[in-house]
């Protein structure tokens, strides 16, 4: 349960400046983040620029607020005192995900505050090399239904999502029909996923959007199943899809389900508004220790 006596009391932070002292209020060291974006160079700036053109209802923008160089990038996620992050990276088609494995391996190896992640696609070759990045020591795992335009029932996958349940390795799982509805999104596709590999330990990016009460429902049916908080909550994402305010009690009850993610860099607001967002719920500021840090803490390890 949150510590809701507490709510009058938190206070987010009002600019990036903030971020780091906001964590010290908590009696935290700092934050970690799972949902963040590192690629090589010319795969990111080709995500970029589909975010440029993206088509949003009401004439709305996707400005990237963070399009620096990756250094720069580093030490911003170092100066808002995320002190652990997911490096995320997802195959959008068949045949690169090994490539992408092995930058995300070396990516970890240079910069200490990374995870070690790895990602695949609906082909023949993911078990084994899923099996490759485990015993290279991945920690986390990113799929994008939607991107990768795959049907995570493909029988092709039934090995990599028992590989991962046995291990009990966390994946990330964009499966939500936001901000664009794909053929094998939506929660009761990956309901079905749940059902057959019971035991896997999945993260619903962005908290389901737009279905969040069903994601939430397939939440709390599952023991190993969380959400991140990714997008979620902020004055841009309410504008295209809301959360709606009568799940928040039922949220602020399973506050062990919930992680924090933040989609860094490829976010059109300040990194500050994601977590003020988190503040404003009124949840307490237990459960923003368990969300920020302590949830995330559990999944990978740390």
């Amino acid at each position: 349960m949150t510590d809701r006596h507490t709510t009058a009391t938190v206070r987010g932070p009002a600019d990036d400046g903030e971020v780091a002292a906001f964590w010290s209020s908590l009696g935290l060291p700092g934050a970690i983040d799972l949902h963040v974006h590192f690629m090589p160079e010319r795969v990111l700036h080709k995500v970029w620029a589909f975010f440029d053109d993206a088509d949003l209802p009401d004439g709305m923008r996707w400005p990237i607020a963070y399009r620096d160089d990756e250094a720069a990038r580093i030490a911003r996620l170092r100066d808002l005192g995320v002190r652990r992050f997911g490096a995320l990276a997802y195959a959008h088609r068949p045949g690169m995900a090994v490539w992408l494995n092995d930058w995300l391996a070396d990516f970890a190896a240079r910069v200490p505050e990374a995870l070690h992640c790895a990602t695949f696609h609906a082909e023949p070759e993911a078990d084994a090399y899923v099996a490759d990045a485990l015993e290279a020591g991945a920690q986390l795992c990113k799929v994008h239904l939607q991107v990768g335009g795959f049907d995570p029932r493909d029988p092709v996958l039934r090995p990599v999502w028992t590989r991962l349940a046995d291990t009990g390795t966390p994946v990330i799982v964009h499966a939500g029909s936001g901000p664009q509805a794909g053929r094998h999104t939506g929660p009761d596709i990956f309901a079905e996923v749940l059902d057959a590999h019971p035991e896997l330990v999945a993260v619903i990016a962005h908290m389901g959007l737009p279905e969040y009460d069903a994601f939430l429902d397939l939440a709390l049916r599952h023991a190993n199943v969380h959400l991140d908080t990714t997008m979620a909550f902020t004055e841009f994402t309410s504008r295209i899809a809301p959360y709606p305010p009568g799940l928040l009690p039922r949220l602020g009850e399973h506050a062990d389900r919930v992680v924090l993610g933040s989609d860094f860099p490829n976010i059109p607001y300040p990194y500050a508004h994601q977590i003020d967002a988190l503040a404003r719920l009124g949840l307490g500021a237990d459960w923003l220790r368990q969300v920020c840090w302590h949830n995330p803490a559990r999944l990978v390890g740390r």
